[in-house]
């Protein structure tokens, strides 16, 4: 009988030894916490982990310069890192997202499998940490402290930028509507009950300000994400770490990444504080409540369409029902929204992590980054198939607008300046009784000339600014 033995290596820890897959190329450490924290079954945020190895990459890099360690080994740390960060080896980063530690079984985990692959090749076996050691090479001068914030903010500032150019995408989209649907008369409502005249780009103007807002209120908020504390290793005072490689992997990451980064002054700072993680929270979820609002409001006028408002018809993307032959839903508007509530109630987890923080350091930075990483992935993603597959197929139903408008009594309010307020709403309330229209009972009441009440009555006149033909 085969001896199932050979196929595993003993590691040893600390703790004691444990059995490691000899096809694995994490170690110990990585095994206990695989053990330890079998919590959510999701694996860390692929970015937040490519941020970390960026951070190894640049570390090798800089010791290469400083002949810190031999050059075979920092070029292969370099190499292991590269085909990572092309996408080798994911299955080999295997530790929950939801980690106790701060973080330190993710960074061991990266930590392993680039040592596992630059001791491989070298020419040794994986998991051989002889020739190349995970803490003594890969974790030189750094600290999961230094390290878990530094690559969070690379993370960060990618999604962010990405998150604002969808952003920026559906402003346009917006905007496209708001010009499109600019000579369309409709009924607005305000608590769901008729108001005013209006136009129908106008509301798509307003939505595209509010989107205007969210992409650059998104835009600017990278300027603090870009300041990073690699160098201050456990605490922020930059034990174990020289001044010139501090400075020279701030340069380095600045080369790798493209993004302006900028070593902090005060380190200690950076890696207690987590408050500007919850400025980015905030601005994702100020975001998604103006996506919930949107995407609401699109679902309301394009409700029925028979028996609902039926003003707007959104893109049909898949039958709506398995017993209603026909039905067609609003799923991507509706997709958008569950979306933008999530985003929501992520926020809270970022909002209390980052106050759980103690001391000279937050133990919860695995639920900030979780989080947070998760929130501008999956809002990205929904604008973009909101703009793609929602809004810019968006089309006007003139005639029910106009039906609203001409039924509605909503036009006794343009009156209010020649006939005075009590006269305006008798003349609404006796339209809507009769189920005539304001026009009609205002020419039958002889209050106004009949050029009078064509000139105030007026589309173009009720929906702009001032008083109706003056």
């Amino acid at each position: 009988m085969e001896n199932p033995e050979k196929y595993f290596r003993i590691e040893q820890d600390a703790l004691g030894t444990l059995k490691i897959p000899d096809s694995a190329y994490y170690g110990i450490h990585t095994a206990r916490a695989m053990d330890n924290f079998a919590v959510s079954g999701r694996a860390v945020n692929t970015h937040l982990l490519h941020g970390m190895v960026t951070v190894k990459k640049a570390a090798a890099l800089a010791h290469l310069k400083l002949h810190t360690y031999p050059a075979e080994i920092a070029l292969a740390i370099v190499q292991a890192c590269d085909e990572i960060l092309a996408g080798a080896f994911s299955e080999q980063f295997t530790v929950d997202a939801l980690q106790g530690g701060a973080g330190t079984s993710t960074n061991m985990n990266v930590n392993e499998v680039i040592a596992s692959r630059a001791a491989q090749l070298m020419g040794a076996e994986p998991g051989d940490f002889t020739q190349v050691h995970p803490l003594d090479h890969v974790n030189c001068c750094q600290s999961t402290n230094d390290v878990y914030p530094t690559a969070l903010r690379i993370a960060a500032i990618g999604r962010v930028r990405a998150l604002s150019q969808a952003f920026a995408s559906l402003q346009a989209a917006l905007q496209e509507k708001e010009h499109a649907f600019a000579d369309v008369l409709k009924l607005g409502r305000t608590e769901l009950m008729d108001a005013l005249p209006m136009m129908a780009g106008q509301g798509f103007g307003a939505y595209a300000k509010a989107v205007a807002r969210d992409r650059w209120r998104l835009y600017k908020v990278e300027e603090r994400l870009r300041e990073i504390n690699i160098g201050g290793t456990a605490i922020g005072t930059g034990l174990n770490a020289p001044v010139k490689y501090a400075y020279l992997i701030t340069d380095i990451l600045q080369e790798l990444t493209g993004y302006g980064l900028a070593r902090s002054e005060y380190p200690m700072d950076l890696t207690q504080n987590m408050d500007v993680f919850v400025e980015v929270s905030g601005l994702l979820k100020a975001a998604s409540v103006n996506l919930l609002k949107i995407s609401g409001d699109l679902r309301l006028l394009a409700s029925g369409p028979a028996g609902g408002l039926g003003e707007l018809e959104l893109p049909a993307v898949q039958a709506g029902s398995s017993i209603m032959p026909g039905k067609i839903n609003p799923v991507i508007a509706e997709m958008t929204g569950l979306v933008a509530m999530r985003v929501i109630a992520n926020d809270t987890a970022v909002t209390l992590a980052a106050a759980g923080g103690q001391l000279e350091l937050n133990a919860f930075m695995p639920l900030i980054a979780d989080s947070l990483l998760e929130s501008m992935e999956i809002l990205s993603n929904a604008v973009r198939l909101f703009e793609e597959r929602c809004v810019r197929g968006i089309r006007i139903c003139e005639q029910r607008c106009q039906e609203h408008v001409l039924n509605s009594s909503v036009l006794a309010a343009a009156l209010i300046h020649y006939i005075g307020y009590e006269k305006s709403a008798e003349i609404a309330k006796l339209a809507s009784r009769e189920g005539k229209t304001v026009r009609q009972v205002l020419l039958e009441a002889h209050l106004l000339t009949v050029e009078q009440v064509h000139q105030i009555l007026n589309p173009s006149q009720v929906t702009r600014p001032g008083i109706p033909g003056l």
